[in-house]
C-alpha cells in the first residue's frame, strides 16, 4: 500500500466521544487524519447554546491542524444563528449535518429526518448564500426511509456552492445496523457534481482499499466508529501496514494517559472521571481480552480503573 496514492481520511464526529481533548490527543499520538469535525452544535429551546458545545469549538481548546465545526438545524433561522457563532469563533468552514439517525432529532426534521422533505432542505440550505465568506459541506445519508430520497435532492445539491458531500451509505432508519448500500451510493456518486466522501463501515485497511478501488474519484473516506475502535487506522493507512500488538498497545497507552491527565485536571470527583474514561472503552480495542475489558468496565474507583487499564495494556 505504500506506493498507492493516499486519499484523505476524515474523522467523523460522534457525540460523547470525539470532543476537543480526544481530537487533540488523537492527532498528537496517532495522526493520519486530514480533517476532524466537531460533534454537531445545535440551538436549544431557549435559543441558547450548550456551554459544553461552546467550549468544544473554542479555538484555544483545539490544536488539530484542520478542524471543521458541524451544525444541525431544521430551519434557516436556526442555521444562520449557528453559522454566525462559528464566524464569531473564527471559523471559515461549516459542515451541515443531514445524516444523524437518532429518533429524537429525526422527529424534529433534523439530521436524516429532513431528507424526505425537499422543500425544507431547500429552505435550510438557501441561507448558504447569506455567508459568502464561509465554505460549506454536507454530511448526509442515502435517505431516511429509502435511498431514493438522496437522489430527489441531487438537483438542489448540485446547484449549491458546496465544498463536498460526505455520504453515509445507509438510510436513517437503519441507524448503524444492517448492510451499507454501495449500489445506491454509486448512483449518487455518479450523478453528483460535488466532491464525494464515502462514509460507512470502514474498519480496516482493506475496507479503505476496497472502497477507493470501487470509487476511484472519491475525495476521501470518513471514518467514525472504525477510528474509535482502532485509533491507529488512519496512521496505519499512511504507513501502509498494520501495527504490531506491541506498537498498538504502546500508542493506546500514551493516548489513554494523555486523556486521563486532561480529564483529571478538568473533571470534578472520582465518579465523573471514571465514568468519562470508561466511555472510550465502549469502542476501543474490541478484540482485547474480554476479562481484561470487563475489569475496566466494572471499575468504580479511579485506582482500580488505573490498575485494570494497566493490566489490559501489558
Amino acid at each position: 500500500m505504500q506506493d498507492e496514492k493516499k486519499i484523505p481520511i476524515h474523522f467523523a464526529p460522534l457525540q460523547g466521544f470525539t470532543d476537543a481533548p480526544y481530537r487533540n490527543a488523537h492527532e498528537t499520538i496517532f495522526g493520519g487524519v486530514d480533517t476532524y469535525y466537531t460533534p454537531f452544535v445545535r440551538l436549544e429551546k431557549g435559543e441558547s447554546f450548550r456551554n459544553r458545545e461552546l467550549r468544544d469549538i473554542e479555538k484555544e481548546n483545539n490544536t488539530v491542524h484542520h478542524l471543521v465545526p458541524q451544525l444541525i438545524a431544521s430551519t434557516a433561522e436556526e442555521m444562520k444563528k449557528i453559522v454566525a457563532l462559528f464566524q464569531e469563533k473564527g471559523y471559515k468552514e461549516a459542515d451541515i449535518n443531514m445524516g444523524c439517525p437518532f429518533p429524537m432529532l429525526v422527529r424534529r426534521h433534523k439530521g436524516s429526518g429532513i431528507l424526505p422533505f425537499p422543500n425544507e432542505v431547500e429552505e435550510l440550505l438557501a441561507c448558504i448564500q447569506d455567508f459568502p465568506d464561509m465554505t460549506f459541506s454536507v454530511k448526509m445519508r442515502l435517505g431516511l426511509e429509502n435511498p431514493e430520497e438522496c437522489l430527489a435532492l441531487l438537483p438542489l445539491l448540485n446547484s449549491l456552492p458546496l465544498k463536498q458531500i460526505a455520504l453515509h451509505a445507509r438510510i436513517g432508519k437503519q441507524q448503524y445496523k444492517g448492510e451499507t448500500n454501495l449500489n445506491a451510493f454509486e448512483t449518487f456518486y455518479n450523478a453528483c457534481k460535488h466532491p464525494i466522501i464515502y462514509n460507512g463501515d470502514i474498519t480496516t485497511l482493506d475496507d479503505i482499499k476496497t472502497i477507493s478501488d470501487r470509487f476511484p474519484s472519491l475525495s476521501g473516506v470518513m471514518i467514525g466508529r472504525g477510528l474509535l475502535s482502532n485509533p491507529a487506522l488512519a496512521y496505519e493507512y499512511q504507513l501502509g501496514r498494520t501495527l504490531s500488538r506491541e506498537e498498538m498497545y504502546a500508542k493506546v497507552k500514551a493516548f489513554h494517559n494523555s486523556l486521563l491527565s486532561y480529564y483529571e485536571a478538568h473533571l470534578q470527583g472520582n465518579d465523573q472521571l471514571v465514568t468519562k474514561m470508561k466511555t472510550i472503552w465502549e469502542y476501543l480495542l474490541p478484540d482485547m481480552d474480554r476479562k481484561a475489558k470487563k475489569k475496566i468496565h466494572k471499575s468504580t474507583k479511579i485506582e482500580t480503573y488505573r490498575t485494570a487499564v494497566s493490566e489490559a495494556l501489558k
